[in-house]
């Protein structure tokens, strides 16, 4: 090992395990500068759930560094190569980033770098397989899942990384973590990655077998609820991959699906970074939204006389975090029940989940609306009714959500207007009807 001092600038990697950029700054470096910016374009739309969140996992990471890990806030351009040169730090390592901003944030830190003659040095990233290197044989990429999923399967991952025997740097002065922003009553998760061991841990032992009949009900603590750490990388996905493989079962091959979306996710984000925030299929440009904001108030406020979306948009309020089938459910009618445009959907989502994820929630958003990528049919719209009754046959995720639904017993509750509740509101609109008004309106786009 040579001697000398490197920089590992932690983003949505905050762990000490499984962390193949911290491997990698450590056989090249004999002393290593934990570092952290608190960058306000990330920051500022994000909401008060999430940033929560990430201020724990990071009092987390500083405890586990007994508190070697520099924080600072300001502009990664600045910071970076401040915090290198002032412990004359030969090397920068990070995981690379492959959303739209923090590609182009780190090709303006690594310039900054050079200047200073510091190297910038990428190991890895949030996924198993790094976005863009699954292409179909002529290097196009992939736009259907499933082909994605075959080809992801076949191409497989790296184990995970070795531990590493690390000497931190002590920096000047503790870390300066932010107070966290007022959530009001809302629990989030226990946050950083001891937490996400245990939560993997006891899913492995206890909700792994079930796991393909449960996902999908509610009603039931089905989940890994391993969201929110993916997304701050306080475990990788190449970790559960890795014990996965000791496992067999339907719930094993339904987990490595789920696992397999988000990475597709990422990939179509990484080709199409205008995704983000506009219709991957550029068609539905086209289509006709209405833009009655009372409407969407109600939707937000789980108001709209639909029990099962109503139950869903107050956990989001409760707890920063919806089930996510019924994720599917809420999306769909704001879509194609009340025709109003994916993108205000996605924006409450964004500023109210956890677990956020620009890749994930935009572009599962533009599934339900049929504008994306391996979207669903145009002509898929959800029932708010009959879904409740599928996936929450008893009533008793509503109930829990919705209290002026509790004294209506078992699956009645998702017809409420035959029971007069006092204090629920009537439905806001008649699903039949405005199932028929996005069909023609979908219809109109599909014949352009």
């Amino acid at each position: 090992m040579a001697s000398e001092t490197a920089v590992l600038w932690f983003r949505r990697d905050l762990r000490l395990d499984d962390h193949a950029a911290l491997l990698s700054a450590t056989e090249r470096a004999d002393k290593v500068l934990g570092l952290f910016v608190l960058d306000e374009r990330l920051l500022r739309p994000s909401g008060a759930p999430r940033v929560a969140f990430l201020y724990g996992c990071l009092r987390e990471l500083a405890d586990q560094l007994d508190g070697r890990l520099l924080v600072v806030h300001g502009d990664p351009v600045t910071e970076v190569s401040k915090a290198a040169r002032a412990v004359g730090a030969a090397s920068v390592h990070v995981t690379a980033d492959c959303a739209p901003y923090g590609t182009t944030r780190d090709r303006a830190v690594a310039k900054e770098l050079a200047q200073h003659g510091i190297e910038w040095v990428e190991t890895g990233s949030p996924y198993a397989v790094t976005p863009g290197q699954v292409t179909k044989p002529d290097g196009e990429p992939y736009r259907v899942f499933t082909a994605f999923y075959r080809a992801w399967l076949r191409r497989g991952w790296h184990s995970p990384a070795r531990k590493s025997t690390v000497e931190w740097i002590a920096p000047e002065h503790a870390p300066k973590i932010p107070k966290d922003p007022d959530i009001g009553e809302m629990k989030l998760p226990e946050p950083g990655e001891k937490a996400a061991k245990r939560v993997w841990k006891r899913f492995l032992k206890d909700g792994l077998g079930g796991y393909d009949a449960e996902r999908d009900r509610p009603d039931h603590d089905g989940t890994t609820r391993l969201s929110p750490y993916l997304h701050w990388g306080c475990v990788h996905p190449r970790t559960l991959l890795a014990d996965l493989a000791g496992h067999r079962g339907a719930g094993v091959e339904s987990l490595r699906s789920e696992i397999a979306w988000r990475e597709f996710h990422a990939d179509v984000l990484w080709h199409r970074p205008d995704a983000a925030r506009r219709n991957y299929d550029k068609r539905f440009d086209r289509i006709a939204y209405d833009e009655d904001r009372s409407t969407f108030d109600s939707w937000c406020e789980g108001r709209t006389g639909y029990p099962i979306v109503d139950a869903g948009m107050r956990q989001l309020l409760a707890e920063g975090w919806m089930h996510n089938r019924v994720r599917m459910i809420v999306a769909s009618f704001l879509v194609k029940d009340l025709h109003l445009p994916w993108w205000w959907g996605a924006r409450h989502f964004m500023r109210h989940l956890v677990d956020g994820d620009l890749a994930s929630n935009q572009l599962n958003w533009q599934w339900v609306a049929g504008s994306g990528t391996d979207a669903a049919p145009y002509f898929r719209i959800f029932n708010p009714t009959t879904q409740g009754e599928k996936f929450d046959p008893q009533g008793d995720y509503v109930r829990k959500y919705v209290p002026e639904l509790r004294g209506i017993p078992g699956k009645a509750v998702h017809q409420p207007w035959k029971h007069q509740p006092e204090g629920y509101p009537e439905p806001v609109v008649d699903h039949a009807h405005e199932r028929q008004v996005a069909l023609d309106r979908f219809n109109r786009v599909k014949r352009s």
